[in-house]
C-alpha cells in the first residue's frame, strides 16, 4: 500500500507557500503522494481559498519524488482544454509526477448554485465524459477534433504533451455501481467518496467485471484519518491521510513530519 496526504485547499491550508513547505516536509518523511482538493466555496462558510493548480505548481517546485495532483477536480466547471494544458505544464514542472483526479463535484451547497454553474449531475456527467475524452486526446500531442453537446475543438494541438506517455487519471464515485463506476473502470483508478471499507469489495467487484484485466495495475484510493488497515484489508492500494482544515496549521505539519503509517 502507498500512503499520501489529502489536503483541503481552504481554511488553515490556504497559503500556497505554507502548503508547498508542507509537501517538502511530507516527502522528506516518506509519504508517497500529496493531493489537493479543488473547491471554490464551502457550505460551512466563507474561508480563505487556495487555487489548487497554483498550489500544485508550488508543491512541484519544492518536491522531487511524491506524486501530486488535484483530487478531485470537478471537470464540468473547468474548460477541459485548459485542464489539459495545466496537467501538461505541471507534469513538466514536476518531472512526470502528476495524477489527475476527476469527479462530478458536490451538488449541494454554494459551489455550483452561487456561481451559475450547471446544477444537474446528469448533465455534469456528460460534460465530465466529454472533458475526459478531450484531455486524453490532448495528451497524445496530436491535433484534437471533438464535436460534442458541450465542447467543440477543430484540429487543435495542445503542445507540449505531458512528460508521461499517459497521465494516470482517478475517477471519484459515491456509488458501488452505475455510471460513475463505469467511468472509473475505464480510467486508471477509483476514489470512493462517502463510503467505508465495508462497501469497497462491492465497488471493486463492479470495477473488475468491467475491465478486461480485472484490477491488475489499477489504483484503489481511499482517504481517512486512522482507518488505513481496514481499507488495505478491503483492497485499497493507496490510503490518503486527510488533513484538518479547521485546525491550526501546526497540526498538519506534525502529521506530515510523522511520516506514513507503519505496521
Amino acid at each position: 500500500m502507498k500512503f499520501g496526504l489529502h489536503i483541503p485547499n481552504f481554511g488553515a491550508l490556504s497559503d500556497p507557500a505554507a502548503v508547498a513547505g508542507l509537501a517538502a516536509t511530507a516527502e522528506a518523511a516518506g509519504w508517497d503522494g500529496f493531493f489537493l482538493w479543488d473547491h471554490v466555496a464551502r457550505p460551512e462558510g466563507v474561508f480563505p481559498m487556495l487555487e489548487p493548480w497554483i498550489g500544485l505548481a508550488a508543491v512541484a517546485a519544492r518536491t522531487q519524488r511524491v506524486r501530486i495532483g488535484p483530487l478531485v477536480t470537478p471537470l464540468a466547471r473547468r474548460r477541459p482544454w485548459n485542464v489539459a494544458r495545466q496537467v501538461a505544464s505541471l507534469d513538466h514542472l514536476s518531472g512526470g509526477r502528476v495524477t489527475l483526479g476527476v469527479g462530478l463535484g458536490v451538488s449541494r451547497g454554494p459551489e455550483f448554485r452561487d456561481f451559475g454553474e450547471e446544477a444537474d449531475p446528469r448533465v455534469r456527467g456528460d460534460m465530465l465524459d466529454e472533458g475526459l475524452a478531450i484531455i486524453r486526446a490532448a495528451g497524445t500531442g496530436q491535433p484534437v477534433t471533438h464535436h460534442g453537446a458541450h465542447y467543440r475543438l477543430d484540429g487543435v494541438a495542445l503542445e507540449p504533451p505531458p512528460v508521461q506517455a499517459a497521465v494516470p487519471i482517478w475517477g471519484a464515485t459515491e456509488r458501488t455501481s452505475g455510471r460513475p463506476v463505469r467511468r472509473a473502470a475505464a480510467l486508471d483508478g477509483v476514489f470512493p467518496v462517502g463510503m467505508g471499507p465495508a462497501q469497497l469489495p462491492d465497488l471493486l467487484a463492479s470495477v473488475s467485471a468491467l475491465r478486461p484485466g480485472g484490477l491488475d495495475g489499477y489504483d484503489v484510493v481511499a482517504g481517512g484519518t486512522d482507518d488505513w488497515r481496514a481499507w488495505r484489508d478491503a483492497g485499497a492500494t493507496w490510503w490518503l491521510r486527510v488533513l484538518p482544515w479547521s485546525r491550526p496549521f501546526a497540526e498538519s505539519e506534525a502529521i506530515a513530519a510523522a511520516g506514513p503509517p507503519a505496521g
